[in-house]
């Protein structure tokens, strides 16, 4: 059974960072896209970042773009979201997905099929 456990979220102070973790089982998912959204209340959920098998490519959001950064460890199953300068309007549950097909772009969540729970990150000003 395939799972995603997600962690590192927390309440910091806007200007601050944190570090995200979703580790997987199941499968290994060194061959498979993998990405982290987030889904602020009363909005529906977004993309914040993607990486490809090899790490080499990564894309990212406007909103985050040179703020956060997506990395992997094949080797231990887990993808990482550093986030720094982190902003209240970076606020949401983040979640972390696996993409299983190419059907879709890797910004759209309709191509993964395996999510975590999601962890909560709250940004005070």
């Amino acid at each position: 059974q395939v799972q995603l456990v997600e962690s590192g979220g927390g309440l910091v102070q806007a200007g601050g960072s944190l570090r995200l973790s979703c580790s997987a089982s199941g499968r290994t998912f060194s061959s498979y896209v993998m990405g982290w959204f987030r889904q602020a209340p009363g909005k529906e959920r977004e993309f914040v970042a993607a990486i490809r098998k090899s790490g080499g490519m990564t894309y990212y959001a406007d909103s985050v773009k040179g703020r956060f950064t997506i990395s992997r460890d094949n080797a231990k199953n887990t993808v990482y979201l550093q986030m720094n300068s982190l902003k209240p309007e970076d606020t949401a549950v983040y979640y972390c997905a696996v993409k299983d097909n190419d059907y879709y772009s890797d910004y759209d969540e309709r191509g993964y099929a395996y999510w975590g729970q999601g962890t909560q990150v709250t940004v005070s000003s």
